[in-house]
């Protein structure tokens, strides 16, 4: 069975962590900032973690699968 290619978008947008959970930055935060909340735009600065039913289809397209 061949191996799938690394799908680039997603390579570009998922990172694995060393615990191998599928870390992302999260959106909503290049553009159009004035109206959001300082808590809004600071808790968009933390990293987000997909959800464990989704790691295996993304980990999957990054190659990890």
């Amino acid at each position: 069975m061949s191996k799938m290619k690394t799908h680039r978008g997603a390579a570009k947008r998922f990172k694995m962590t060393k615990s191998g959970k599928v870390k992302y930055r999260r959106g909503f935060r290049a553009h159009i900032l004035t109206k959001k909340s300082s808590k809004r735009k600071r808790q968009l600065r933390k990293d987000g973690y997909i959800h464990p039913a989704d790691e295996p289809r993304v980990k999957k397209l990054i190659g990890e699968g």
